[in-house]
């Protein structure tokens, strides 16, 4: 610890007396019985024997100051952590403003962090300014310069009250200031020291901690979805899209087939009463799918064309009435004298023209139009349901229909339930009256 250097715009006796070069101080010390232990004779400033003037160059009597004497704090840690984080060189601590001048009453020592008594009477107290001045101190050593340096470092990180302060110069209290306390402080003052993160308070927002690699995966694993959200997110997507695909399907199935069956239809009508209108005679045999005939409903609105065959695709879903004439299924042309004209037609969708032949009733009209005459049947009986391998229901005398010898028939079969084909739907007629087209058209189409 070096020594006190009194400041030389000092007044007083610390301008004077054994830092004077005229030889003073050695004359002194050779007047000393023992050098080591007797007192400096003259003014010093030297805290440890003080001096006090009683007039104008008279020496008092000088009483060394022991150890007992001075004022010893507590033992604790060498460094006060409220006292690094005041503010130097504003408001300083109740009755710890510097003292100057001769007559000060205390001399502060850097680094021994207490009071020292000094020569001169007690100044009486004065008002700081509003905004204080830093105050001129003594010029600090090494050493204080490194412990105070390695002190602010050591509690940097820590959180101290912002009232907290302290004066100038002046170490925490608790400090005791010994050497090898400094000693440890001087070999840690180039030591890196990381600090704690601060943690926010009362909500503050702060910059957000750095993940490491091992969080960082977990995020990214707990961001993905499991297998079995994957899963259900399929399954969901497959039951909307078969969805959507089934909609599609039955909207085309009930009302697009019917428009386009309706189309074709219309068409292959126009086809027929084109030719018969042009004169061309037909040979009275036709090819399967080819249109010969028009049938109409009258109760049910219905007029269809009919051609030969009941192919699915090339007659039925076609929109037009099929004729059995092919193979087993063979039956009678309505010109025939004696027989049984079986025709087919779709009781739902591709046209629908025999769907509601369930509410005909007995005695109600069925005319076929061919080229040369008009055939008009009326409805005799209905067979509500059998099975479609029932194919005695087109034979010459229909068994279950009422007829009981050969005559000139007509056979109707649909599908039945609606919607379905696990059955078929029989309606049984007879012919009332052949009318040749050059007699006009029957009573049944003309009212």
């Amino acid at each position: 610890m070096t020594s006190l250097r009194p400041d030389a715009g000092q007044e007083g006796s610390h301008a004077q007396g054994a830092y004077e070069p005229d030889g003073t101080f050695e004359a002194a010390v050779e007047r000393l019985a023992d050098p080591l232990n007797d007192p400096l004779p003259g003014p010093h400033a030297s805290p440890w024997f003080p001096a006090e003037t009683g007039q104008a160059g008279a020496e008092a009597p000088r009483t060394p100051v022991t150890a007992a004497q001075v004022p010893v704090e507590a033992p604790g840690e060498w460094y006060d952590p409220e006292g690094y984080q005041c503010d130097w060189y504003g408001q300083q601590r109740p009755g710890a403003a510097p003292a100057s001048g001769a007559d000060e009453a205390t001399t502060v020592m850097p680094g021994l962090g207490t009071a020292i008594p000094g020569p001169g009477p007690t100044p009486a107290p004065v008002k700081e300014p509003a905004e204080a001045s830093p105050p001129s101190s003594p010029a600090p050593s090494d050493e204080t310069i490194g412990l105070r340096t390695a002190d602010t470092r050591a509690v940097s990180g820590r959180d101290v009250p912002d009232s907290a302060t302290t004066a100038p110069g002046i170490l925490p209290t608790g400090a005791t200031g010994g050497r090898a306390e400094r000693r440890r402080a001087a070999k840690g003052r180039g030591r890196r020291r990381v600090e704690p993160e601060r943690v926010a308070v009362s909500g503050a927002a702060g910059p957000a901690a750095p993940m490491s690699r091992l969080e960082e995966r977990r995020a990214a694993r707990a961001a993905k979805d499991s297998p079995a959200v994957v899963a259900s997110r399929v399954v969901g997507e497959v039951f909307i899209t078969f969805g959507v695909l089934m909609l599609l399907f039955v909207t085309y199935q009930l009302w697009w087939t019917n428009v386009r069956a309706d189309q074709i239809a219309g068409r292959e009508t126009h086809k027929i009463q084109d030719d018969w209108a042009s004169g061309e005679r037909s040979p009275g045999v036709f090819e399967p799918g080819q249109g010969f005939a028009i049938m109409h409903i009258p109760e049910l609105d219905v007029v269809a064309p009919i051609a030969e065959g009941i192919s699915k695709e090339k007659v039925l879903d076609r929109g037009m009435v099929g004729h059995y004439g092919e193979g087993k299924l063979k039956t009678a042309m309505p010109s025939a004298k004696q027989g049984n004209f079986a025709v087919a037609g779709h009781r739902n969708t591709h046209g629908e023209p025999f769907r509601y032949i369930n509410k005909l009733k007995p005695g109600d009209p069925i005319v076929v139009e061919t080229q040369d005459a008009y055939y008009t049947y009326e409805m005799t009986s209905i067979l509500p349901q059998t099975s479609p391998s029932n194919v005695a229901v087109i034979d010459e005398v229909p068994p279950g229909s009422g007829f009981d010898a050969p005559g000139r028939y007509i056979t109707l079969t649909t599908c039945t339930p609606e919607f379905t084909s696990t059955y078929r739907m029989i309606v049984w007629g007879k012919m009332v009256e052949e009318r040749p087209r050059s007699e006009g058209k029957p009573d049944a189409l003309v009212g």
